[in-house]
């Protein structure tokens, strides 16, 4: 048990299942004013985005809570906050509830089977006393358990210590009756806590290959801050994603995500990315990513690196777990790289920029997002290979990116020392000895495509678009391609982007435009792809369409599609250098990919 020493309290009073609402207390000890001020935040830190969550409070009021009880005033401040009028009490209750029907990585929810707060969307902080302990009651259904990575102080009711609101928001609550498993990879309690009904995974297997991802990355970092980690895993009918925390991560995945295994393969890359993240980002961070502003944006132009790079790290530690082949992971790098080519809008804004703006644009796409931006989970991944394999090419293979996290890890993340916005470059160079302004200025900070050939070639690899494969010897036929993407409405095909440099753009095709004939013959969004067959680039073809509910018959020459899949093969004699540094990058013996990469169709 822990002693408490808190002055706040949250207590969740009580949920109703049915309405998904959930009543909360805030009592405030130890005031010395006329008022307090209390204020809900705005975004979840790793969730560049606002949500506005105190939409989802209801009815709110306060009373005095020692001494004769009466009521107090409470006044809505701004969209987040409220003033409650003290009257002289020293200690006063907060009183609200919560609609939470939102299960997302940094979500509320309330079922008859599960409550899981994240406190962002649930719990606000008193102005002023946001560096205090606080604590937090639940009072749940009998049988129900709550788990999360704070230090507890009683079982009936629930209760859970933080040192100060910023930890409390580092810590979501799961509980209900989760399938929970206990492992010690590197000796570490490591739980997975899993809720939403039935998945078709294999617990060994999920706890096997969970313990050998955790340490891969014990093994790349060189040490572990932890005394114990949970994964929230939480299974739905469709995928959101994870969220980063300190000792925690929120996983929401589809419930048949563990087979066939490309789809366990996209699973356990998740797994990687979020757990790397209680390094890069959580602790190894940008200056102004700690303490937060919850109230406000909070803007870097590091997040390429806090994301990108975790998002690489990820995927080759997976490699290194032992669960890619060295060809099924650069068959996964190859799909990164096709993605950050396919998007048009990397010629117009760079890693930094797009980084700096994730709140409007990556968590606020729009029709023309993929024609303006890029996306610095990609662009981040890509470029960060190149300076992995940079590096060690220029060093003769003594270091790696895993030399630059580790000093990153030492000098940063243990002393909790935040990053300035341009002191990455320099770090580098300190690690390294050698000058790599020039990769940042023109990768990073400028918009050329990251040298992915020559990186592959210090590997002994060649890169570049996938062989198309020739069926009983004939060369296939060259499909018709627009450079649209496409959204159903029932049977019904409309135009959601447009990309730049195709033949639709070049004819005048819109989003929104409803796609309802070629030549005159009606096509419906299920059978597009195979109508588009019938013609060979170069070819003429009448789309009719309605735009704003006008028929329009628009000419489009169709052209060739740009690569659906790329490869890295073996150059045909590397130089031993170029063998050594592709068996340890990959940590196996110099036998590049044979198999083809991920095909995706165009249209």
């Amino acid at each position: 048990m822990v002693e408490s020493d808190a002055r706040i309290l949250y207590t969740l009073r009580s949920f109703e299942p049915k309405s998904h609402r959930g009543s909360f207390s805030l009592e405030i000890r130890g005031i010395t004013g006329p008022e307090v001020e209390i204020v809900l935040p705005v975004w979840a830190p790793g969730a560049y985005e606002l949500r506005e969550s105190a939409r989802e409070v209801g009815e709110v009021s306060a009373r005095s809570a020692a001494g004769a009880v009466r009521e107090l005033t409470v006044e809505r401040r701004a969209k987040n906050r409220w003033r409650v009028v003290t009257q002289g009490a020293a200690a006063v209750e907060f009183l609200y509830s919560v609609y939470g029907h939102d299960l997302l990585d940094d979500g509320i929810d309330f079922t008859d089977e599960h409550a899981f707060l994240n406190a962002t969307r649930c719990l606000p902080w008193v102005a002023g006393r946001e560096g205090e302990p606080v604590e937090i009651v639940l009072n749940l259904p009998a049988g129900w358990s709550a788990h999360a990575e704070l230090p507890r102080l009683g079982e009936h009711p629930v209760r859970f210590r933080a040192p100060n609101y910023e930890a409390l928001v580092d810590a979501p609550i799961d509980a209900g009756r989760p399938t929970v498993l206990t492992l010690h990879p590197a000796g570490i309690p490591h739980h997975i806590v899993i809720c939403g009904g039935p998945g078709n995974y294999e617990l060994h297997r999920l706890e096997q290959d969970v313990a050998r991802i955790v340490e891969a990355q014990i093994r790349y970092v060189g040490s572990s801050p932890l005394a114990s980690f949970t994964f929230f895993l939480h299974l739905h009918d469709r995928r959101d994603g994870g969220l980063e925390h300190a000792n925690s991560t929120s996983l929401v995945v589809e419930r048949s995500s563990f087979k066939p295994r490309e789809s366990y393969d996209r699973f356990l890359t998740l797994v990687s990315h979020e757990y790397f993240h209680l390094y890069n980002v959580k602790r190894i961070r940008p200056k102004v990513l700690g303490p937060f502003d919850f109230d406000r944006e909070n803007y870097t132009r590091l997040l390429w690196w806090m994301e990108g790079t975790t998002d690489y790290a990820a995927g080759l530690l997976v490699r290194r777990a032992g669960l890619f082949t060295p060809s099924a992971y650069l068959q996964y790098l190859a799909e990164k790289v096709r993605l950050l080519l396919a998007s048009p809008g990397r010629h117009h804004r760079s890693a930094e920029e797009a980084s700096y703006l994730a709140w409007i644009d990556r968590y606020r796409p729009y029709e023309e997002t993929q024609n303006q931006s890029v996306d610095y989970y990609v662009k981040g991944h890509v470029a960060s290979a190149c300076l992995d394999l940079e590096l060690r090419a220029r060093t003769e293979n003594r270091l790696g990116l895993e030399d630059v996290v580790r000093h990153l890890w030492a000098e940063y993340g243990r002393t909790g020392r935040g990053l300035e916005e341009g002191e990455l470059p320099s770090v580098v160079e300190r690690v390294s000895g050698i000058d790599l302004g020039s990769f940042f200025a023109r990768y990073i900070a400028g918009t050329e495509d990251p040298p992915i050939a020559e990186a592959a070639r210090h590997a002994g690899l060649a890169f570049g678009p996938a062989p198309k494969p020739a069926p009983n010897g004939i060369e296939p036929t060259e499909p018709a391609y627009l450079g649209v993407e496409l959204r159903s409405e029932g049977d019904r095909a409309r135009i959601a982007e447009v990309r730049d440099g195709t033949p639709a753009r070049r004819a005048g095709l819109s989003p929104g435009d409803e796609v309802v004939a070629l030549d005159g013959y009606r096509v419906l969004f299920a059978g597009f792809g195979e109508a588009l067959k019938r013609y060979a680039p170069g070819e003429e073809v009448k789309v009719d369409l309605f735009r704003r509910g006008v028929l329009r018959r628009v000419p489009v020459v169709v052209g060739s599609p740009p690569p659906a899949k790329y490869a890295f093969t073996p150059l045909e004699d590397p130089p031993m250098l170029a063998r050594q540094i592709y068996a340890r990058w990959l940590e196996a013996p110099w036998e590049p990919a044979s198999a083809p990469a991920i095909s995706r169709p165009k249209i």
